[in-house]
């Protein structure tokens, strides 16, 4: 899969830090924080790009993956029980050890950066009867994502293990949803849902919602 993506290199202290991001940005993802939960939205070409950036990122060890799309507004008809607040995402593993206090100074340094195309493999995320699930109730298992909020944006963190696992369900969504209405006309929407932290956690740090609903939206409109 190919994404046109810039390059963006910031000094933070005696480190770089590495960031990319898609260019142009997308369009036709929105992502907010419900309170309780976390919601994006996305038509198709938007899942397609989510699906290529969570594959990058699952590829970048020492990248940041940042997808700005904080300006982007929710599909018509979208509606919440109470004021969402717009995110942007960025993706990244947890060996970085990257303070997200930081990122507000980094992103505002981050200038045009140098354009490249990116590719990852169409098969990059494993088979869903290939994940073995219930490893994540062990307290051992480390494979799993950490959701955190700072400087207006949902950073999801992660081992390279856990970015394919999770990102198998991203692209289920994609694979599934353009025919889910007419093989399931009372099924409702079609969805994905991404849970951070082990499962015996109740809640993240700083209560950050640890559910991440992907909805899929084929008639987008604004």
């Amino acid at each position: 899969m190919e994404q046109r993506v810039r390059i963006h290199k910031v000094r933070l202290g005696s480190n770089e830090i590495r960031v990319i991001r898609p260019a142009p940005p997308p369009a036709r993802l929105a992502l907010r924080d419900e309170g309780h939960w976390l919601s994006m939205h996305a038509d198709r070409k938007g899942s397609e790009q989510l699906v290529a950036l969570w594959s990058l990122a699952a590829r970048s060890a020492r990248s940041l993956v940042h997808l700005p799309i904080r300006a982007n507004t929710a599909p018509d008809g979208v509606t919440s029980a109470g004021v969402p607040a717009p995110l942007d995402m960025v993706l990244l593993h947890h060996s970085l050890q990257f303070p997200t206090g930081s990122w507000k100074e980094i992103r505002a340094r981050l200038g045009t950066g140098t354009p490249q195309v990116a590719e990852t493999p169409d098969d990059d995320f494993p088979d869903e009867s290939a994940i073995d699930h219930q490893r994540r109730l062990y307290p051992a298992h480390r494979d799993h994502l950490r959701f955190d909020i700072a400087a207006r944006t949902l950073f999801v963190v992660g081992s390279s293990t856990a970015f394919r696992e999770h990102g198998t369900a991203l692209r289920g969504l994609l694979e599934e949803a353009p025919s889910h209405q007419h093989r399931r006309r009372k099924a409702g929407h079609c969805c994905a849902e991404l849970r951070a932290g082990p499962w015996s956690q109740p809640r993240p740090r700083r209560n950050v919602p640890d559910l991440l609903h992907v909805q899929y939206c084929a008639d987008w409109r604004v």
